[in-house]
């Protein structure tokens, strides 16, 4: 069994991925031969010993499995900030969570310091109108503490039966006190695809994640956008990927092949050469050449950042807003076996058509438009950069970059963004300064 997904950010009451489905045991022997040659499982004795004295000497009588679960978590966890073991459940709700429909609250998170830090809300979902805001902390859950928890279990602490209710304690940048947030639980519907027509002649599509039901979500608002507009009239797309954190790798290929004719999407490189891996375009150019605008921002991560890349390099697509987070990293998931779970160990970097690496550096747009930030929200609302990440890994080459503004105005005549990007479409100059030459790179078709 070998599937394709991606890993963006990390766990999340509800998480998007960037990952590769490997074999229970692939590998595992050759693995251990690797080990035993550099003396690693001699150091296997310390641990025993160090169960053994836990196990004979806690002023409480532990759980094993517990034991050997927490071992486990702290040994991969300490790799890199996308790597982690899932135990049995963990591993059948990201399953779930893939299919596009999940019970919880909405929200993805990832761990950093200890507590659990927003990294978006889901669109439509109970933390989004709640109020809950990209880059929030969350330090309490139902009064308990969330120091000492692990991300699995303060995951699971916030899912519960639909109608209930949960309280969050926030912790806001340039908020005087943390802030209680109490919001009931719902089945979340990811709908990963909304569209309308804009002013009679551009179709605006927003992505808002890369799950099993994206693509066909695409083609549908593709189609009714078609229908609606006459092809002569119709000036151009505008695809939104603002804080979009990322989801199925394969997704992402065939978002991106709806506006390509043919060539690479993306490329995946391991430790060793044999292990390079090609995606490439299929399906056809279903919008037929129209000028393209991709909005991207802080927030949009992995999956969204293999498409945007890919329009990009190809010159099929305008980038407009802020540099991309910079998450170019691939992780592979390892089932463990019946009730062992799996792991999702960080294996390749994935690069873009020209061969860049976007890992801790993200994608820069073509026209940069930053956003008028309310007074109340100004130093909130930046997205914390894959080089920020404690323990990420290293970029490929060049200079690793900081996070970049991640607020987009919640009403649409605000958004200076997406009226550039329509200004763009109907030949109005944009910005004419921040908008940068093309890269003199060529292309694989």
């Amino acid at each position: 069994m070998r599937k394709t997904l991606l890993f963006p950010l990390g766990a999340l009451a509800g998480a998007c991925l960037t990952l590769l489905v490997s074999g229970p045991q692939g590998g595992l022997w050759a693995a251990r031969a690797a080990a035993g040659t550099d003396g690693a499982y001699s150091q296997l004795n310390l641990f025993g010993e160090v169960f053994e004295r836990v196990k004979a000497s806690y002023v409480e009588k532990p759980d094993n499995s517990k034991l050997i679960e927490g071992a486990i978590t702290g040994m991969v966890t300490s790799l890199d900030p996308h790597s982690r073991y899932m135990n049995a459940k963990a591993w059948t709700e990201m399953q779930e969570t893939t299919s596009g429909e999940f019970g919880g609250l909405g929200i993805e998170v990832t761990m950093e310091d200890g507590l659990v830090k927003v990294v978006s809300p889901i669109d439509d979902t109970p933390a989004s109108k709640a109020g809950i805001m990209s880059g929030d902390l969350i330090s309490k859950i139902d009064g308990d503490a969330v120091q000492g928890m692990t991300l699995e279990q303060a995951v699971n602490k916030m899912k519960g039966p639909v109608d209930t209710q949960t309280k969050l304690t926030i912790v806001r940048k340039g908020a005087d006190a943390p802030l209680d947030v109490a919001i009931k639980r719902e089945i979340i519907h990811v709908r990963p695809v909304r569209f309308h027509v804009e002013n009679g002649d551009i179709g605006y599509i927003r992505i808002t994640s890369f799950n099993e039901q994206t693509t066909d979500g695409l083609k549908k608002a593709i189609a009714s956008i078609s229908k609606d507009v006459p092809q002569e009239k119709l000036v151009g797309y505008v695809v939104d990927l603002r804080n979009n954190p990322g989801g199925l790798l394969d997704q992402a290929v065939s978002v991106s092949s709806a506006f390509l004719q043919r060539g690479e999407v993306v490329s995946t490189r391991g430790r060793n050469p044999e292990e390079t891996q090609r995606f490439t375009a299929h399906g056809g150019d279903l919008i037929k050449g129209k000028p393209l605008v991709v909005l991207i921002n802080g927030g949009s991560a992995s999956a969204s950042e293999i498409v945007s890349g890919a329009l990009h390099d190809h010159k099929r697509a305008t980038l407009i807003g802020t540099r991309t987070f910079g998450k170019g990293s691939v992780q592979t998931i390892i089932p463990l076996g019946a009730g062992n779970g799996a792991l999702a160990l960080t294996t390749a970097r994935y690069y873009t058509p020209s061969g860049r690496s976007i890992q801790a550096q993200g994608i820069a747009p073509d026209i940069e438009i930053l956003q008028d930030v309310p007074a109340e929200l100004k130093g909130r609302v930046d997205t914390m950069a894959e080089s920020q990440m404690r323990g990420h890994l290293q970029a490929a080459d060049g200079k690793e970059q900081t996070g970049s503004q991640s607020y987009v105005p919640p009403e649409e005549k605000d958004d200076k963004a997406l009226h550039a990007a329509y200004d763009f479409l109907h030949g109005v100059t944009v910005n004419a300064a921040a908008v940068k030459p093309a890269p003199k790179t060529t292309v694989p078709n």
